[in-house]
């Protein structure tokens, strides 16, 4: 008996649930880190060897600090996500040192609470451009963030590329390309080690983006990932 033509073909199974790795990444900024981080994803992509088994998912959310963590919260509980891994990137910059804490607490409770999506935190202190400046050179004074742009704008004149800005969306290029990220990351770990024992907001200048990128890089082309690993 044949079947009609206009019958519904059986329901495919949901691609995520085949995925390997579901990386959700919740940043501040609406170009700065949605630009850097979907360059990662772009070249993750190119991968023939993961681009089928990692989807990464990023997001400009455009606002401060708690409330980076609660649009995580939402979008995990309208899409219900489950066996997925959530970053919120966030800058210190002038909030207030209890609202920049309490990002890092509310993601422990939430691993506390449930088992099904863990939340991570990539905060930069005192923004994400000092992730950039470590690319080209330690530093470890704590100056206002105007430093870590001035010096990245001077940076990229020097490299042939147009000054440092925030809706650059070659910043994953420039990085990988021009920067030194294996370097970059190994400083990271210092700084951070520096601050042990005190709060997120104490700790100046630091950040966690390094976190986030060691688990991107294990997922890139050969040639991209020996640059960062």
């Amino acid at each position: 008996m044949s079947t009609p033509q206009n019958k519904k073909k059986p329901r495919r199974i949901e691609h995520l649930e085949t995925i390997k790795e579901k990386i959700y990444i919740f940043c501040e900024g609406a170009k700065t880190e949605p630009f850097y981080f979907e360059g990662f994803k772009k070249a993750i992509k190119s991968n023939v060897a993961y681009r089928d088994l990692v989807h990464i998912h990023v997001e400009g959310v455009g606002a401060e600090t708690l409330r980076v963590i609660r649009a995580a919260e939402a979008y995990v509980r309208a899409n219900k996500l489950k066996n997925a891994t959530v970053w919120c990137v966030y800058d210190k910059d002038s909030f207030p040192d209890q609202d920049f804490n309490a990002v890092s607490e509310r993601a422990n409770t939430l691993n506390h609470q449930q088992s099904n999506v863990a939340y991570n935190v990539a905060w930069s202190n005192q923004c994400i451009e000092y992730w950039f400046v470590l690319h080209f050179a330690f530093y470890d004074s704590d100056n206002d963030r105007k430093y870590y742009r001035d010096f990245l704008h001077k940076k990229f004149g020097e490299l042939g590329w147009r000054r440092y800005e925030k809706n650059n969306e070659e910043l994953f290029k420039v990085m990988t390309e021009k920067g030194n990220p294996k370097q970059a990351i190994r400083w990271a770990e210092q700084r951070l080690k520096a601050c042990s024992g005190l709060t997120d907001a104490e700790s100046v200048p630091a950040t966690k983006i390094h976190l986030l990128v060691k688990k991107l890089a294990l997922y890139l082309p050969e040639d991209l990932r020996d640059k960062y690993l």
